[in-house]
């Protein structure tokens, strides 16, 4: 066995976007040892298989041709075998398949029997094009021979089916060993040492929608939400708990599964007040929550990957809710360029005014850990992110996400609240939402020395003393109340009198110079109209009264796509100190982005070698194409001259 010729051709095979590079269900086998690749012919690569006794064609480079779903064939007899200490006198390769009167030849990639060799026990499908087509076909050739149990494998992830009834599905964490029962897998304990911390969790969520969500009749977003905040909260329990064991997981009677779900769900609710109402129960059935809780049992959410667990958040989302008032996610690339421009600091209170998912605040926050507080330990980090970081927002379900983001980040939910960042007036009231955010808001009130205008301030929440603000307000929609605009400058022409309407991001600017101290920075995100047409005049008069313009990076058309093409740029303030004299000529950082890291539909653009490949990081990451890291550096440069 040549484990250079394994490694070469494997590479070959499974270095692209598809595999994820590498074969993640097998990552404690070593596929390069255990797998015998020779070259038989010129430029003709064979797998030894271990249940035939023949060669098997793997790879050719004059045919150009691969087949990976071998590999992973391969592999699986291995685990088989090794791991779950199946014989191989009761394993089968491509079985045919009856249907009716029909036979489907070589159907099934793999069978395993009962002890009486006859009986269809599992049936394995190995690397199917998508998980929506090869669960359905698994279901089929399950249905077809009676078999219980069903996996469908790529290599980079599996789904185990179990049909307890005639026609119905749902999934175990594993197969079980020879000498276990399905009872036995449902009945094992769980631990916080078992759970799986590199996984994708939008593919969870696809899975979870092909087998139970579309025929639910729930609301999908509630319902998985429901059962992360259940599950925040058992991680969080089971640092306690002997042996770190997990009670969120599946058990035999999915009655019992539900029962012990909701409880965790309700002491969450406890945990951590103001995200569900008191009354909130899981709505799912028994047998469609066994299903979900099966899936999410296997991964880990506290310290999770977060830009994994952010692109499952956005997924969960609706196009509607996340473009109906013209508010999208901003590209993780962006909020870095504009975190690290502003490079704040521990002991900086951050703001964002329309936080939406919390990108800004997440990735804020994590700069601070990694620079300012590199060397502390968890407790400081956890205990800066619930003083320092404020989010605002008025739209559930995005708070429902930041604060969820924030448990995973830093085990703290720190101040996410659900308030209406341009109408202080909607703070007021006895509800316990707004209680709180007032009580959480008040010692950041700015102080003045004119008791009347401080006592204004106090009953108004209008100025405050944030060092740092981030935001992407939305952009579309107008305010039309009076009562409202009154309270903004910039509603109101040259000669004093009350403009009729105005648009939502420009009343953004002013309260987000409100929200900052005298001396505070902030980077918005805005539409490049603000920048270079006259009808916005009166705009960028107000911000250079306001604020000196520390810089403005135009980003690439394409940055917001599919949602909007939209022409965006960011601007970088710094306001102006009470007593400061406003210069008038300065320096301004100015640059425009070339490479957006998405193309023309909104696709993500990855970087290849000279030979077109793919590169990847030391995580096994794909490298985005994009030039704000340069950008955010060259800003860098220029203010420390």
């Amino acid at each position: 066995m040549d484990q250079k010729i394994n490694s070469a051709i494997l590479n070959k095979i499974f270095r692209d976007s598809g595999a994820q590079y590498g074969l993640k269900e097998f990552e404690n086998i070593k596929p390069v040892e255990v797998l015998d690749i020779f070259e038989k012919e010129k430029g003709k690569f064979y797998i030894k298989c271990l249940k035939r006794d023949k060669d098997i064609l793997l790879f050719s480079n004059e045919k150009n041709l691969s087949k990976p779903e071998e590999v992973i064939r391969q592999l699986w007899l291995f685990k088989l075998t090794k791991y779950y200490n199946y014989p191989l006198d009761r394993i089968d390769l491509e079985k045919d398949i009856r249907f009716g009167h029909e036979i489907h030849a070589k159907a099934a990639d793999i069978i395993i029997y009962r002890e009486d060799k006859e009986t269809p026990l599992i049936i394995i499908e190995t690397k199917n094009p998508a998980v929506e087509k090869g669960l359905d076909q698994l279901k089929t050739y399950i249905n077809s021979e009676g078999a219980p149990i069903g996996v469908w494998s790529n290599g980079v992830e599996k789904v185990v089916l179990y049909r307890p009834y005639p026609r119905e599905f749902q999934t175990l964490r594993d197969l079980p060993r020879v000498d276990q029962t399905i009872e036995d897998v449902l009945e094992e304990k769980l631990t916080l040492d078992d759970l799986h911390k590199d996984y994708d969790l939008v593919k969870i969520l696809k899975i979870l929608e092909e087998l139970v969500l579309a025929s639910a009749g729930v609301d999908s977003f509630n319902e998985i939400f429901k059962l992360i905040y259940a599950k925040l909260f058992d991680e969080k329990e089971a640092r306690k708990r002997k042996d770190n064991e997990l009670y969120f997981r599946q058990s035999k009677d999915p009655k019992i599964t539900l029962d012990v779900i909701n409880k965790l769900f309700q002491s969450a609710s406890q945990e951590w007040p103001g995200i569900f109402n008191s009354h909130e129960k899981i709505e799912l059935t028994p047998n469609h929550l066994a299903v979900c809780v099966d899936e999410f049992s296997k991964i880990r959410l506290l310290d999770a990957n977060l830009e994994v667990i952010d692109a499952a958040f956005e997924y969960l989302l609706p196009d509607v809710a996340k473009g109906k008032r013209g508010q999208y996610f901003t590209p993780r690339h962006v909020i870095d360029m504009a975190v690290k421009m502003l490079n704040p600091k521990d002991g900086e209170y951050i703001i964002d005014p329309a936080c939406g998912s919390g990108g800004f605040l997440i990735h804020a926050m994590r700069y601070v850990w990694n620079n300012n507080l590199k060397h502390a330990d968890k407790q400081a980090k956890t205990d800066y992110a619930r003083k320092y970081i404020y989010g605002i927002d008025f739209d559930d379900k995005p708070v429902k996400i930041a604060r969820a983001m924030m448990l995973i980040a830093g085990d703290g939910k720190s101040h996410i609240l659900k308030l209406n960042s341009l109408n202080t007036k909607e703070w007021q009231g006895d509800e316990s939402e707004k209680e709180r955010a007032r009580a959480e808001l008040r010692d950041r009130l700015h102080k003045f020395d004119d008791y009347d205008k401080d006592k204004n301030n106090k009953d108004n929440f209008k100025y405050f003393d944030f060092d740092i603000l981030l935001s992407n307000p939305p952009f579309a929609g107008e305010i039309h109340e009076t009562p409202l605009l009154k309270e903004y400058e910039l509603a109101k022409n040259d000669k004093g009198k009350l403009r009729n309407k105005m648009e939502r991001h420009i009343l953004f600017i002013e309260r987000s110079l409100d929200l900052v101290k005298p001396g505070g920075c902030m980077a918005i995100v805005l539409p490049q109209s603000i920048f270079n047409t006259s009808s916005a005049e009166y705009v960028r008069d107000y911000l250079l009264d306001k604020a000196h313009v520390l810089a403005i990076v135009g980003l690439h058309g394409n940055t917001f796509k599919p949602h909007t093409g939209t022409k965006t740029s960011v601007l970088f303030l710094q306001k102006w100190l009470e007593k400061e004299i406003k210069v008038k000529d300065y320096p301004i950082f100015m640059a425009v982005s070339k490479k957006g890291g998405k193309d023309n539909s909104g696709d993500y653009v990855y970087r290849k070698d000279k030979d077109g490949q793919l590169i990847f990081d030391g995580q096994g990451k794909k490298i985005l194409e994009h030039d704000l890291d340069d950008i955010a550096e060259e800003y860098l440069k220029f203010v420390s001259k």
